[in-house]
């Protein structure tokens, strides 16, 4: 919160978090110590605080957001039945049978997929058959082809 005012307590009896000109504590109880917080993006400064969801320097007074701590985030990575990796644009071969949903006919062992859309949820891959249009597959039921 900017304009609040912050004072230090006692190193030894409170860890020198900081605290409100009220008395509460700006930085939330949340099991966290201040090894575990990043370090200020404008001054350095490594002894950083929460308050509520934002992170505040008391060296400068600067305050970011918690998404813009520096983290990693892991692209999906989608495979076929034999682990090879699955990119936009591949051909695929069906491994096994399939039933198609809705109708009488069956998806044979060996039918060449080619052009495939990657997507999230149930069904990895979408694209177009010869013989039976749109359809979704799952990636566990093809192989690169």
């Amino acid at each position: 919160m900017r304009g609040t005012r912050l004072q230090w307590m006692s190193v030894s009896r409170y860890n020198a978090l900081p605290i409100r000109a009220c008395g509460i504590p700006a930085r939330p109880l949340t099991g966290r110590s201040m090894d575990d917080l990043p370090p200020c993006p404008q001054c350095h400064y490594t002894y950083t605080y929460e308050d509520g969801t934002r992170f505040v320097c008391p060296e400068c007074s600067h305050e970011w957001s918690g998404s813009a701590a520096p983290g990693i985030a892991e692209a999906r990575v989608w495979k076929d039945a034999f682990g090879n990796e699955l990119k936009n644009g591949d051909s695929v071969m069906v491994i096994k049978d399939l039933k198609v949903k809705g109708s009488s006919s069956v998806l044979k062992t060996g039918t060449k997929v080619k052009n495939i859309r990657l997507t999230d949820g149930d069904h990895d891959i979408d694209c177009k058959i010869d013989g039976f249009g749109s359809m979704q597959l799952k990636s566990e039921f093809v192989k690169k082809a």
